[in-house]
Order: structure tokens, then C-alpha cells, then sequence
């Protein structure tokens, strides 16, 4: 096999537009009220929703609720093992954390939550790209099993999810335009963007760069069809998990 050819062959064999296979696990863990395991080929988050009837200092008092996330990578997530944040977050790790906490807030009523706080914890347990869109992903099904558990227990009048999120990443390398890049592809991506978009096909964030080019308008839109397409995908595989889980 030539190295152009090396080159141009996707993991998993597949197209250009392609997913990696993508698996949502609910209710991975015992003992809280909603977790998942997603897969996105090799890249694992373990996401996992606990509630607490109580808000920050800041939130005391206006009837509503919050949603935050903390996120993490496990020392041997990857190759060259990550060294734990015990002197202080990162801040790649503020960022991505942030980035999950509006992206899920973004379909949630904190109204109807009254005061109370759900986080998501999110840990990267094997890295090859595309992490922090995998644990939007696979918070949004914890979310969802928290809440209905929640919900079941008498604790919530009504339902404060109002609507599905997901994320995916696209991006160019050696010229091409590619859905959800894995670690080798990411690492010399001349385009990375990074999707998250609710149920009804809205976007919640856009994140963009050109890492080694500039682009145009033109190739802006390409990349959010092919990112719109993938992200349809993943929005019916998570409704089939929390499906799965005995609700629709």
C-alpha cells in the first residue's frame, strides 16, 4: 500500500462523511440516577448525572435551577500517560467543561428544576478524538435518565428537558472535508470545527479554526451540512438508547 493511500483510508473504513461507530450504554453505572457510556470508535467518555437539591450561593433565591459539568481525562486515556489535574484545572479542561455545561443548559427549563443543580461528570477513559463532543453526547442520555428518575420520584412537576443536544466535529485534512475526526486526523487538520446543535436543528455552538489555512464561505457551509448530517445520526442513536431505557 502507497502512503498516499495510507493517507486517504479512514478508520473504520469508512467515507469522508462517515461516523466511527458510534454506541450510547445507559445506565452504565449503579447507584446514580442517570450515567452512559458512549463510544465514538476508540474514544470513551463515562458520563454520569447526580442532583442535588441545592444552588450556588449566586442562584439562592430565584426558584430556578443549574446545570454544570466537569470534565476529565484519566491518566491512561492516552499513549503518553495524561498527568492528573491535582494542582488546578487546565485550561483546556475550563474550556471543555464550560462548553458542556451551555451546550446542555441550552435544552434545559432551569425554571421548572427549581433549585436544585445537576452535574454532569464527565471522564475521558480512552482518548482518540473528538472527546468533548462524544461527552455532549453521552451527557445529554445521562441528563435525560437523571431527570426522569428525578421526575418518577416525585421531585419535578414537570419536565425540564425540552429538547435533545449533540455534537460532532468536522474538519479538513490533506484537502478533504471530513466528519468526526479521530486523533490522527485531528492532529493535522488544516480546518477543525467543533458542532454541538439541538433536536430541532438549531445550532447551540460553532467552534472553528483554521489550523494551517484560511477558508471561504463556500467551504464554511460545506463543512456545516456534512457536521448537520452526522449530528442527524446521532441525535436518533441517543433517542434509541434513553428509547431503550423504557422511554421514549
Amino acid at each position: 500500500m502507497t502512503s498516499a493511500l495510507r493517507r486517504n483510508t479512514r478508520s473504520f473504513d469508512r467515507s469522508e462523511e462517515g461516523l466511527r461507530p458510534v454506541t450510547f450504554t445507559p445506565a452504565y453505572l449503579k447507584g446514580v440516577l442517570g450515567s452512559c457510556l458512549v463510544e465514538f470508535g476508540d474514544t470513551r467518555v463515562l458520563c454520569a448525572a447526580t442532583i442535588d437539591e441545592t444552588v450556588p450561593g449566586w442562584r439562592k433565591g430565584s426558584n430556578a435551577g443549574w446545570v454544570t459539568a466537569e470534565y476529565a481525562m484519566l491518566p491512561a486515556s492516552t499513549p503518553q500517560r495524561t498527568r492528573r489535574e491535582t494542582r488546578g484545572q487546565q485550561g483546556r479542561t475550563h474550556e471543555i467543561q464550560r462548553l458542556i455545561g451551555r451546550s446542555l443548559r441550552a435544552v434545559v427549563n432551569l425554571s421548572a428544576l427549581g433549585e436544585t443543580t445537576v452535574t454532569l461528570d464527565c471522564d475521558v477513559i480512552q482518548a482518540d478524538g473528538g472527546t468533548r463532543t462524544a461527552a455532549i453526547c453521552g451527557a445529554w442520555v445521562a441528563l435525560h435518565d437523571a431527570l426522569a428518575a428525578w421526575r418518577r420520584a416525585g421531585k419535578l412537576k414537570s419536565d425540564p428537558l425540552f429538547d435533545q443536544v449533540a455534537a460532532v466535529s468536522v474538519g479538513m485534512v490533506d484537502g478533504r472535508l471530513l466528519l468526526d475526526l479521530d486523533y490522527r486526523e485531528d492532529s493535522r487538520a488544516e480546518i477543525d470545527m467543533n458542532l454541538v446543535m439541538n433536536g430541532s436543528g438549531e445550532f447551540i455552538e460553532l467552534q472553528g479554526t483554521g489550523e494551517r489555512t484560511t477558508f471561504g464561505r463556500g467551504r464554511l457551509d460545506a463543512l456545516l451540512d456534512i457536521g448537520q448530517a452526522g449530528i442527524a445520526q446521532l441525535l436518533e442513536a441517543q433517542r434509541q438508547a434513553v428509547k431503550s431505557q423504557g422511554e421514549a
